[in-house]
């Protein structure tokens, strides 16, 4: 099976190195040409000049790129792969972008009897490089049936969602849930320094209850400690939080805690925190043991 992969960012680069060492025959594209050739240098396959030239030939062509606009570049734009898929085959988008932009797409994608599946992805950078990714989809039966053993090359959960669109509203729904979750993991370290407790001691007790998560177990050693330079960057989030509120007005959905929080994070960035991980949110209550600079 001939694939092609659009964006080697944090999360494509690693997810198209598990493709082809899978034995599929992937094609590369990324608008920083050094780094699809460094991508060629490690996994070997081909790379493209653009993302039509990539999608030429290929049975599911794969896309992981930055925002809305960047899709609509890289699939519709004058040199997209739409412009040169093949009926029959598939267009499996990883982007975090709108549900609005997803149908678009399927309508698109639709009209020439390509597939399109909405596909974002929850892991981050360690469930990319690990292979161990979840996936939410929103696409027809048949097209998720066959596009699932591929995308199974870097993800340990796969689950269809419903019609298109279905994945991005999925993957809203995620983000929805880690920013107020990673609110009152803040406070919560932010109160027992403030107490004097042992924070060790503490977590080691709660983390065995009602109050774990993967976010208690996995970030707050490093948020006490100050240490953020690493993982999904506030930025990112921002975005991701700036298309569920979108959608939010859409869809009359109160999100108030995701608001607040999603001001939280413009006061981390303000610190000169746009690039630490999502957990830096308990960097603006008070600056940790040994400080909030990373």
């Amino acid at each position: 099976m001939k694939t092609a992969f659009i964006g080697l960012g944090v999360m494509g680069f690693p997810m198209a190195g598990y493709l082809a060492a899978r034995g599929y025959g992937v094609t590369v594209f990324n608008r920083s040409p050094d780094k699809a050739r460094r991508w060629l240098e490690q996994n070997g396959g081909s790379m493209a000049d653009t993302p039509a030239d990539a999608a030429s030939g290929a049975d599911i062509v794969f896309c992981c790129v930055g925002n809305d606009d960047d899709v609509r570049e890289v699939t519709l734009g004058e040199a997209g792969a739409l412009q040169s898929m093949s009926p029959g085959s598939i267009l499996v988008d990883h982007t975090t972008a709108s549900a609005t932009l997803a149908r678009e797409l399927h309508a698109v994608a639709g009209e020439r009897q390509v597939g399109f599946l909405d596909a974002p992805l929850s892991g981050g950078q360690a469930g990319a490089e690990n292979g161990q990714l979840t996936i939410m989809v929103g696409g027809d039966d048949d097209v998720f049936e066959r596009a699932r053993p591929v995308m199974e090359s870097y993800a340990k959960a796969i689950t269809l969602i419903g019609p298109a669109g279905s994945g991005q509203l999925a993957k809203m729904v995620n983000q929805i849930c880690i920013a107020g979750l990673l609110q009152g993991l803040s406070e919560g370290l932010h109160f027992a320094l403030r107490a004097g407790l042992d924070i060790e001691k503490v977590v080691s007790a709660i983390s065995k209850g009602a109050a774990q998560s993967w976010q208690m177990d996995h970030r707050w050693q490093t948020m006490v400690n100050g240490q953020f330079e690493f993982g999904f960057a506030v930025d990112w989030m921002r975005k991701d939080l700036g298309i569920a509120l979108a959608e939010a007005q859409a869809n009359d959905a109160r999100l108030e805690l995701t608001e607040l929080v999603d001001r939280y994070y413009a006061e981390v960035q303000a610190l000169g925190g746009s690039r630490w991980d999502t957990s830096s949110l308990i960097a603006r209550l008070d600056k940790p043991s040994t400080g909030g600079d990373g």
